[in-house]
């Protein structure tokens, strides 16, 4: 069901910069990732590789990690902004099921939230590309804060976050858990 509640920050897509919102609606407050800050983690990335890249007049707008005007950032920009912030991210087994994950955990505990990677039909199905999407649990009700959706959506319970994760993960979704970090 959609909510429309003021108190659940929900930041809607833009061009290809879903791990933006996804990140900002992860942390649930503006601008605690910018487009700035995602190009330069993406950016530094780069100078960390130990094989340099070879510069092409193609490299002003095909970064190994983004794309300088769209977004579209791999996951290694979501693991060094969240490992910046202080968070973990373990990669869930796609061969286990939603069960695996414990969501029942307080949310001062060690899950943040979950962010996913999908698959997407674009353009009547012409296109198919990857969205960035985040669930979290806010005042002990998990929901869906997916970018393409016009509000956060809340999920009854977590046997609903369960079975949604499972369809997420049959159609080639990826699963992360962004944990905090243990003190």
């Amino acid at each position: 069901m959609a909510i429309n509640n003021p108190q659940i920050y929900h930041e809607r897509q833009r061009l290809q910069f879903c791990l933006l919102h996804s990140l900002n609606n992860l942390f649930q407050m503006k601008e605690t990732f910018t487009r700035a800050s995602l190009n330069e983690i993406a950016e530094s990335l780069v100078l960390d590789e130990a094989e340099k890249r070879t510069w092409t007049p193609l490299s002003v707008l095909f970064k190994p990690h983004y794309n300088k005007f769209t977004g579209n950032y791999d996951v290694n920009v979501l693991i060094a902004a969240l490992e910046g912030k202080g968070k973990n991210l373990i990669w869930h087994d796609r061969r286990k099921e939603a069960s695996s994950i414990d969501l029942d955990e307080p949310e001062e505990e060690a899950l943040m939230g979950i962010v996913l990677n999908i698959p997407v039909k674009r353009f009547g199905g012409i296109c198919t590309n990857r969205h960035w999407v985040t669930l979290r649990k806010i005042g002990g009700t998990w929901y869906n804060l997916d970018s393409d959706l016009a509000s956060p959506m809340a999920f009854k319970d977590t046997v609903e976050v369960r079975n949604f994760l499972d369809t997420m993960i049959r159609i080639g979704g990826e699963v992360f858990l962004v944990m905090n970090a243990k003190q």
